[in-house]
C-alpha cells in the first residue's frame, strides 16, 4: 500500500486556510481536495504488508519521543513554477524533528526511502494544469496569510489511494490508518 506519515491540521485551522484560497480558485490550477489538505512528514511510497508491524512500533515510538508543539499554516510558497502550497510557523524545529524521526522509523523497518533532503514543511494546494501560466500570483495573494495556531500533538500514517477511475483530474483519496499520540511535555500554544 502507498503510505505516508503526516501532520493533519485541525477542522478550524483547515477552514481558515478555505476561506483564504476561496477568491482564488479558478480553472488554472488543480486545486487539491480540502478533505485531504496535511502537513506531509516522510513519504514512502508502496509500503509491503509485512512491513507495516514494525514501522507502526516505530512510528509509536517516533510519536512518544516528540513532545506536543504549536504550529499554524502560515504564508505560502511553490515548488519550480507549476506547485502552490502554504507553509506552517510555530515550532518548525519540532516540525522538522518529528519529520525526521518519521523517516528514520521507515528506513529502520525496512522502507526503502528516497534520497534525504532538508525537510520544507508545506501543505500542498494545487498544481498548474499547463505551463503557460505563472503560480506566483497565488503566491502573492496568499502571502500574509496566518491561520490561528494550535497544538500538534498527533502523527498519522495516512494511505493514498490512488484513482483508478480514469475520470481526468480525479484525486487521490486519504485514509488515516494509523496515529500515535505525540508525548513529553507540552510546549504552550502563543495566543
Amino acid at each position: 500500500m502507498r503510505l505516508f506519515a503526516a501532520v493533519i491540521p485541525p477542522e478550524a485551522a483547515l477552514s481558515e486556510l478555505s476561506e483564504a484560497v476561496r477568491g482564488l480558485r479558478d480553472d488554472h490550477l488543480r486545486w487539491t481536495a480540502e478533505a485531504g489538505w496535511h502537513f506531509t512528514l516522510a513519504f514512502m511510497g508502496e509500503v509491503r504488508e509485512e512491513l507495516l508491524p514494525e514501522l507502526r512500533t516505530r512510528l509509536a515510538r517516533a510519536a512518544a519521543r516528540t513532545a506536543p508543539f504549536p504550529l499554524r499554516i502560515h504564508g505560502s510558497g511553490h515548488f519550480g513554477h507549476r506547485s502552490l502550497w502554504a507553509g506552517a510557523a510555530g515550532d518548525l524545529d519540532s516540525l522538522r524533528m518529528l519529520a525526521e524521526r518519521a523517516d528514520a522509523a521507515a528506513r529502520r523497518s525496512g522502507v526503502p526511502m528516497e534520497q534525504h533532503h532538508r525537510y520544507t514543511p508545506h501543505l500542498t494546494l494545487g498544481r498548474l494544469r499547463d505551463e503557460r501560466h505563472d503560480v506566483r500570483p497565488y503566491c502573492t495573494a496568499l502571502a500574509a496569510f496566518e491561520g490561528a495556531a494550535w497544538q500538534v500533538g498527533e502523527l498519522s500514517l495516512v494511505r493514498s489511494n490512488l484513482p483508478d477511475s480514469g475520470v481526468p483530474g480525479e484525486q487521490p483519496r486519504y485514509e488515516v490508518v494509523g496515529s500515535w499520540e505525540l508525548g513529553g511535555p507540552v510546549a504552550e500554544v502563543p495566543s
